[in-house]
C-alpha cells in the first residue's frame, strides 16, 4: 500500500476487500473507518466535526448502533486530543509532531478505546493496527502496536501521575490532563476569577469534556406547552433554565420533534443558553405592536427563530441579517414557522445595507457577534485545537465595529443585547466597557435580573447588577455571555 493509504471514491478510507493480487485484508469495523475519516476531515480540511460525522455516517450507511460508536470514537478522540497526545508522547518517547499525521489519528482513536471507552485491550490494539495498515503507512503498524500496548498496560490514574510528574508547571499539567490548550485554561480561570469563583476551574474543565445532552426549544406559539410535550413524549423532559426548553434523554431528536405535538417549525434543537440570550432581549421589557427588531449576525438562525416567535406574538417585525449567503439560507429555513414576522437579508453587518439604510432605526437589536466560541467546547470538541490567542485581536475589533454600527441604528430608548458564546474577558466585559467609553449615551441594564425573571428557576449568578455569564458546569448551558444596554431617549 502506498504511504498515502488507499482512498475510496469520496476521499475516505477505502472499504474494499483486498488489493489487486494480494491476500484479503483483515476486517475493520465501518464505525472505526468513519471515525478515522472524520478526524482526517477535521485536521486536513478544517471540517466541523458534527457536519463531517453526519456526512460520513450517511455515506457509509451505518445502522444506529454503529453510528453511535463512530460518534463516540470521533468526538471522544477530538475532545481528549490534548491528553491523548501527551500520553502518546510519553509512551512513544517522541514529540507528537514527529509522528505522521495519519498515524497520530490512528493512535488517538486507539487510545480513546483503551482509556475512554474501556474497549478490550486486544480488540483496540488489533483494530488500530489493521486501521494503520489500511489508511496510513503500513510499515508503521508495529509502532502503533507497541505504543498502544504500552498505553494499555497503565491505568488512567497512572498516566495522569506521569503527566503531572513530567510537566514544567502546574498549569501545563492541568492543561494536559484536562485536554485544554494552556491559553484557553488561563482565559477560563480569568473569567471565573472575575466572578470570585476561580476555584470552579476544574469543574468547568470537566464539564467541557462531558458530552452534552441535547436540548430543544419549543417556540412561543407552538400550540402546546413544554409540560404537555414531556407528558406525551417520554424521551423529553422539562429540564434546564430556559422556560421554552426541553431536554432529550436519548434517541433521535428529529423523531422526538415529530412526536412532540408542536406546530411545524416551532420545535428545534437549540442550547438553552442560546434560548435565554434571545429571550433576554425579547422579554427585558414588554414589547409593543409595531416595534422593529434586528438580529444583526443571524446565522445559522436559532436565536432568530426565538426572536421571530416573540415578535410574531407581540405584533413586531424582525429583520435578520447574515453576512454569508449560505448561512442566510439556513436562517430562512430556521424561521419557517414564524416567517410572516421575519425578513432575512444578507449584508456585512458593519454596512448601512444590513440595516436597510443610513436612517433606519430599530427598537431592539441583537448583536450575537462572531467570537472565539470558547463557550461551546462541549458541543464543538475540535474548536479548542483551532483557535489561537492571535485570533483574538481580529475578533474583538470586529465585535467592536459591529456594536458601533448597531448603536448608530438603535432608536432612542431602544434595547441592545450583546451576546457571545465565549467567556473570554476580552470578548465580554472588556468589550462592553470599551463600547460604553465610546458611546457614553448608552446605559447598561441589569441582565442578571432580567434572566432571573425569565428563567424556569433561580439561576446561580453573582450578586449585584450587571451582565450575565452562563456556564456549562453551573447552568448546564454553553458559556453564553449576555449584556443588555439602552440608548438614552
Amino acid at each position: 500500500m502506498s504511504g498515502a493509504g488507499a482512498r475510496g471514491p469520496r476521499g475516505g478510507a477505502s472499504r474494499g476487500g483486498a488489493p489487486r493480487g494480494g491476500a484479503p485484508r483483515a476486517r475493520i469495523s465501518a464505525a472505526r473507518l468513519v471515525a478515522y475519516d472524520v478526524l482526517r476531515d477535521v485536521e486536513e480540511r478544517d471540517a466541523y466535526a458534527n457536519l463531517a460525522l453526519s456526512a460520513r455516517i450517511g455515506d457509509a450507511g451505518l445502522a444506529a448502533r454503529d453510528a453511535a460508536l463512530a460518534t463516540e470514537l470521533a468526538a471522544g478522540a477530538l475532545r481528549w486530543r490534548g491528553r491523548y497526545d501527551r500520553i502518546i508522547e510519553l509512551a512513544a518517547e517522541r514529540p507528537i509532531d514527529r509522528i505522521d499525521p495519519r498515524t497520530r489519528n490512528v493512535l488517538r482513536l486507539g487510545v480513546h478505546q483503551l482509556l475512554g471507552m474501556r474497549t478490550a485491550s486486544h480488540a483496540a490494539v488489533n483494530e488500530s493496527v489493521e486501521l494503520q495498515r489500511r489508511v496510513a503507512n503500513a510499515s508503521a503498524a508495529g509502532f502503533v502496536n507497541g505504543v498502544l500496548r504500552a498505553i494499555g498496560r497503565e491505568t488512567d490514574a497512572a498516566w495522569d501521575a506521569r503527566i503531572d510528574a513530567e510537566a514544567r508547571t502546574a498549569d501545563d499539567a492541568l492543561a494536559a490532563r484536562s485536554s485544554h490548550p494552556g491559553w484557553v485554561l488561563r482565559a477560563l480561570r480569568d473569567a471565573l476569577r472575575a466572578e470570585g469563583r476561580a476555584d470552579e476551574l476544574e469543574a468547568l474543565l470537566g464539564a467541557d469534556n462531558d458530552a452534552p445532552r441535547v436540548s430543544l426549544a419549543l417556540l412561543p406559539g407552538a400550540g402546546i406547552e413544554p409540560e404537555e410535550v414531556a407528558a406525551r413524549e417520554e424521551s423529553l423532559a422539562v429540564v434546564g433554565p430556559s422556560p421554552i426548553g426541553l431536554e432529550l434523554s436519548g434517541g433521535d431528536p428529529a423523531r422526538a420533534i415529530a412526536r412532540s405535538g408542536a406546530a411545524h417549525g416551532f420545535a428545534r434543537v437549540q442550547d438553552q443558553g442560546s434560548q435565554l440570550a434571545a429571550l433576554a432581549l425579547a422579554r427585558a421589557r414588554e414589547a409593543a405592536a409595531g416595534e422593529r427588531w434586528l438580529d444583526l449576525c443571524a446565522g445559522p438562525g436559532g436565536k432568530t427563530a426565538v426572536l421571530g416567535a416573540e415578535a410574531l406574538a407581540a405584533g413586531a417585525r424582525l429583520r435578520a441579517n447574515e453576512v454569508s449567503a449560505h448561512r442566510a439560507e439556513l436562517v430562512r429555513r430556521s424561521v419557517t414557522g414564524v416567517a410572516e414576522a421575519v425578513e432575512v437579508v444578507s449584508h456585512d453587518g458593519r454596512e448601512a445595507a444590513a440595516f436597510g439604510g443610513d436612517d433606519a432605526r430599530f427598537d431592539r437589536i441583537l448583536v450575537d457577534a462572531p467570537c472565539s466560541g470558547l463557550g461551546a467546547l462541549r458541543r464543538r470538541p475540535e474548536a479548542r485545537w483551532r483557535k489561537r490567542p492571535a485570533d483574538l485581536p481580529e475578533l474583538t475589533a470586529l465585535q467592536g465595529e459591529l456594536l458601533d454600527a448597531a448603536v448608530a441604528h438603535l432608536a432612542p430608548g431602544g434595547l441592545l443585547a450583546y451576546v457571545t458564546c465565549s467567556p473570554h474577558l476580552a470578548e465580554t466585559r472588556v468589550a462592553v466597557e470599551r463600547l460604553r467609553r465610546r458611546r457614553p449615551a448608552l446605559e447598561e441594564l441589569d441582565a442578571r435580573a432580567v434572566l432571573q425573571g425569565i428563567a424556569r428557576g433561580p439561576l446561580d449568578l453573582p450578586e449585584g447588577p450587571g451582565a450575565a455569564q452562563l456556564w456549562p458546569h453551573r447552568h448546564g448551558t454553553d458559556a453564553m455571555f449576555i449584556a443588555l444596554l439602552t440608548r438614552a431617549a
